[in-house]
């Protein structure tokens, strides 16, 4: 997550006073997601309009570390797509300069005792299989790569292809990037309900500033998703997943990569509705360390539990000792949009004609979003998408076993 308020390379897109009558597209949510879909469905000649209940940077993006990691995913579908989304990072970051605050740092994932290292360097070769880069560290190799790191632990293995984006001026980036193509962005404005023809497909958006007509809505809502499809006629099992971190002071340089535990791919994947946490330690640009994280279902409620935050230290200081000695100016978060199967919900609605989705990522929506942009428009253009769009459909088995999803536990 970001540790403080940065604004976009150039100014802030400016938000039009009044909803346009119409448009070829309209995008709802406008977060790291919903402005990387816009700025690609602009590409392409399109009118597009984002619409956001809170603006721009409202909800989960402006609560996000910019992550955009391979290390993470397990092989398959959302590998596929990460991998996919990490070349296309390379190409944005290119574009629009050092002002993003991106970094190709790489990450160092790290193993406690020896059987988190056996499971570890499992994964890592199942990786290798898939074309990811991974070298595997010894206790020694792991002090190479990161000095200060505590000597107890007993390995790792280096990922050269993470990599780290300021969320905010990525999401500010996207949004103007969808300007220069004509794009509209409209804040605050809420999707209320859909106006339908009489096939049953959009025909327009009922919002709190007024009827937009078109014929393509994108949901991409975060967290807020599965409200949003109600709203429009439909359903989709998203949940809100609460995350917690902490910022410390600035410090040197001390921490040279994204460092996490072991156990952090399992907290991902895990379905448990009560808290996880699994360290997870990197520097920013502003010499703050960002600390975190936690995991659980808990509504929309954003209670600060100092518990959560006492555990979240304690395991980032088995990582790192020094940062005992360090103090914490602040502590927040945020919610994740979380699906069934773990798995992004991206393409057409099973149910509506016209409406799209493009949620479900959890806490990997920076990382994917340029990917899942990529995918959503090849479906829409009727175009062979560069990576398998099945596994992602919103129709699919996982999804549609479990129905509409309630925010509460």
């Amino acid at each position: 997550m970001p540790d403080a308020p940065a604004p976009a390379p150039g100014a802030l897109p400016l938000r039009a006073r009044t909803l346009p009558a119409t448009a070829d597209a309209v995008v709802i949510g406008a977060g790291i997601v919903g402005a990387a879909v816009a700025a690609r469905l602009s590409e392409s000649g399109r009118t597009v309009c984002v619409i956001d209940r809170s603006g721009p940077l409202g909800g989960t993006s402006a609560a996000g570390e910019g992550n955009i990691l391979v290390s993470d995913k397990l092989p398959g579908p959302e590998l596929a797509l990460a991998l996919r989304s990490k070349l296309l990072w390379h190409e944005f970051a290119a574009r629009h300069g050092p002002g993003l605050e991106f970094e190709a740092k790489g990450g160092v994932v790290v193993a406690h005792d020896q059987a988190q290292l056996d499971a570890l360097g499992d994964l890592a070769n199942r990786h290798r299989a898939a074309a990811v880069e991974v070298t595997a560290l010894d206790p020694d190799g792991l002090r190479t790569a990161e000095p200060a790191i505590s000597p107890r632990l007993a390995g790792g293995a280096f990922y050269p292809e993470d990599c780290q984006v300021q969320p905010m001026r990525a999401v500010m980036a996207y949004l103007a990037e969808a300007r220069s193509h004509g794009g509209t962005i409209v804040a605050p404005a809420a999707a209320l309900g859909a106006v339908t023809a009489r096939t049953g497909a959009i025909a327009g958006v009922v919002t709190s500033a007024g009827v937009i007509a078109t014929s393509l809505v994108i949901n991409a809502a975060g967290p807020w998703s599965a409200e949003v499809a109600g709203a429009l006629g439909s359903a989709l099992p998203v949940r809100p997943r609460r995350g917690r971190i902490l910022v410390t002071e600035p410090l040197p340089p001390l921490v040279r990569h994204k460092v996490y535990e072991a156990d952090y791919v399992a907290a991902v994947a895990s379905d448990a509705d009560e808290l996880t946490c699994s360290a997870v330690v990197e520097s920013t640009a502003s010499g703050a360390v960002l600390v975190g994280s936690s995991r659980d279902f808990a509504g929309f409620c954003d209670r600060v539990d100092m518990r959560v935050l006492a555990e979240i230290a304690r395991r980032a200081v088995s990582l790192f000792p020094f940062l005992r000695r360090v103090r914490a100016i602040r502590a927040y978060g945020g919610f994740r949009p979380a699906s069934p199967d773990h798995l992004p919900i991206i393409g057409p609605d099973a149910v509506v004609p016209g409406l799209y989705h493009a949620t479900g990522h959890e806490g990997a929506g920076i990382g994917l979003a340029p990917a899942t942009a990529e995918l959503l428009a090849a479906l829409i253009d009727g175009q062979s998408p560069p990576v398998a769009p099945a596994p992602f459909a919103p129709g699919r088995a996982a999804i549609a076993a479990q129905g509409p999803a309630s925010p509460r536990p």
